[in-house]
């Protein structure tokens, strides 16, 4: 486009941003609303593909009214909350607007859960139904027993590419049985945006998985921004989104950015790097959604000739590191980096709406950006107990303003909410959300006049790894059940070439155990059991005792600080090896071959 015309395209967008007038809570408006309309608007226009299969608006609309209607008849309605496990794939998204089409809120499940942490989340938000597609039987037969719901009544399953019949304890639920009602329901003309569209799991610092609560304001928004300003689509374009569902970063900015500009979406199970490319030219993608994870794995296939040769113009997605930022869009020749943060809990974020390198852009609420000790893991306050905001350029601890049009819509657990609120931050009376990280400004230029902002790192006990939130203290517990184990304390390490921390459990085992009594495959069974997969220590280091410090909390740092480094730790270490069934003593040639980065965790 050149340089004057990017100039005036960005100028047009926030001047758009600016003068557009913020959504009232009482207007109408949710996602299976926006996709009603398309149905009328384009009817014949495709909206989603996966697998061989395609769907244009009014088929999806008319396969979304059949589930809508099932619902109602199974006694469904306004406010209940409809539970939803399921890959990713066409009846997702499907289920998911039939749940919004009556006004029911979905709670979008992990589908790495199984057990306890499955458990805990399907009664968290008091379903009232549970969705399950027949990929994940195996795992909801497993904690029937435990779960709030009634057998018979409220499972509902959904075939994946087979003529099985659903089990006996659950119920059948076809969006393509042409005997289904497959009008649109009345209810959905009455949603409004500040209802509750979505429950969104999320790690806390503590305990098991906690529910955002997400309402239509927010959500919609979000998936307008990512749309409309970062990737700039139209309904010429085709998005592709191998991005879990269940998250914010796949719905909101990915599903929800297509939908609202009439794009059609590719939607893929899972992220496969070798065939990422193939699948992009095969579709014609013109765009993606992105972790930084999965592009650190895109770039770590050797390069080849037609790199360059796709019809990707613009992504949009967050952890995109300065350090391959510009290599991979030369590589790939990508115009525009939609760059963003945020989160599913929070109350506000940043987006790059400028296409500016190496940054997440500007933000979209009030924020400061505060002095913080990592080592003690607390906010620096000056003699009148007031946050202190750092100089430009330096790093600091990201507080986002609570205000009428930044409002912390918070979990189900208000201790929870709570907790994420810090008061009295600048003056008597501010109130602000902790994110949880450390951000600081950076210069890029021109850019209207706007602050821009670079993500720097997470503090306390949270750790992402494998695109999923960790929470160390559940981790803790599980491992702590094991018999032979009395306290852990885990951590997040990092790994060269990856991005993220993995997992690091430093544990004690039970008096008169030693680490040649220690049953390791028992072990790594109990873990695999518990524990989804990106939740899982990669390392274990055998302690004498459990370092705590004075005030009697568990001490991390100078653990974090050791990691799994041989030359530092004079106590046993374990690792669990790709492919390995159970862990076994980290020596030097491996721990050489980690540290050369030959390693694929």
């Amino acid at each position: 486009m050149g340089a004057i015309g990017n100039f005036f395209s960005d100028l047009k967008v926030l001047i758009g941003a600016a003068t557009t007038k913020p959504p009232q809570d009482n207007d109408p408006g949710s996602l299976g609303l926006i996709a009603q309309q398309n149905a009328v608007s384009a009817p014949n226009d495709i909206a989603l593909l996966c697998e061989e299969e395609i769907l244009t608006w009014q088929e999806l609309n008319v396969r979304v009214n059949r589930v809508a209607h099932s619902l109602k008849a199974l006694g469904v309605s306004r406010g209940d909350c409809v539970s939803l496990f399921m890959q990713n794939r066409i009846e997702f998204v499907v289920c998911l607007l039939g749940i919004n089409k009556l006004g029911a809120i979905a709670g979008l499940i992990n589908t790495n859960l199984t057990h306890k942490p499955l458990v805990h989340c399907i009664n968290l938000i008091e379903s009232k139904k549970c969705i399950f597609g027949e990929e994940l039987t195996e795992s909801v037969s497993q904690v029937l027993d435990e779960l709030n719901l009634t057998r018979g009544e409220d499972y509902l399953w959904v075939r994946d590419k087979s003529a099985n019949a659903a089990p006996d304890w659950a119920i059948l639920l076809d969006s393509e049985n042409a005997a289904t009602e497959a009008s649109d329901p009345p209810e959905t003309a009455q949603i409004t945006l500040g209802e509750l569209g979505y429950y969104i799991f999320t790690s806390g610092t503590t305990g098991l998985p906690k529910a955002a609560r997400v309402s239509y304001k927010r959500s919609l928004p979000t998936g307008k921004l990512s749309g409309s300003a970062l990737l700039r689509i139209t309904k010429a374009d085709r998005m592709y989104n191998c991005l879990p569902l269940y998250h914010g970063t796949g719905l909101m900015v990915g599903l929800m950015a297509a939908f609202q500009t009439g794009a059609s979406t590719v939607i893929r199970r899972r992220l496969s790097v070798s065939a990422f490319w193939d699948d992009i030219r095969k579709y014609q993608c013109t765009s993606f959604v992105y972790i930084g994870e999965f592009i650190r794995y895109l770039m770590s296939r050797p390069a080849q000739d037609n790199d360059h040769q796709n019809p990707v113009r613009a992504i949009v997605g967050n952890g995109l590191r300065p350090d391959i930022w510009m290599e991979f869009k030369n590589r790939f020749d990508i115009e525009r980096i939609g760059e963003f943060y945020g989160a599913s809990e929070g109350n506000g974020g940043f987006a790059n709406v400028l296409n500016k390198p190496c940054t997440v852009g500007m933000g979209v609420a009030p924020v400061k950006i505060v002095a913080y000790d990592v080592a003690n893991d607390e906010i620096i306050r000056d003699a009148n107990g007031r946050c202190i905001v750092v100089e430009e350029g330096e790093p600091g601890l990201l507080l986002i303003q609570v205000t009428e049009k930044s409002k912390f819509e918070g979990y189900t657990n208000a201790k929870a909410s709570e907790d994420k609120l810090i008061s009295n931050v600048i003056e008597d009376g501010d109130l602000y959300f902790n994110s949880g990280d450390l951000m600081k400004t950076v210069k890029v230029g021109f850019a209207f006049g706007q602050k821009h902002y670079q993500f720097v790192d997470r503090i306390g006990d949270t750790f992402r790894w494998k695109s999923e939130n960790v929470s160390t203290n559940e981790v803790a517990e599980i491992i702590n059940s094991f018999d032979d184990i009395i306290f852990t304390n885990v951590y997040g390490v990092e790994i060269p070439g990856a991005d993220g921390k993995a997992g690091m459990a430093a544990v004690v085992l039970r008096e008169g155990v030693s680490l040649a009594e220690l049953d390791l495959q028992a072990l790594t069974e109990h873990i695999a059991v518990n524990l989804p997969a990106y939740a899982r220590p990669l390392f274990l280091r055998i302690l004498k005792e459990l370092p705590t410090t004075t005030t009697h909390k568990l001490q991390k740092n100078e653990l974090r600080d050791q990691a799994y480094h041989l030359a530092s730790v004079s106590d046993d270490l374990l690792v669990l090896k790709p492919g390995a069934p159970a862990y076994v003593r980290l020596d030097t040639d491996f721990y050489d071959q980690i540290m050369a980065r030959s390693v694929a965790f």
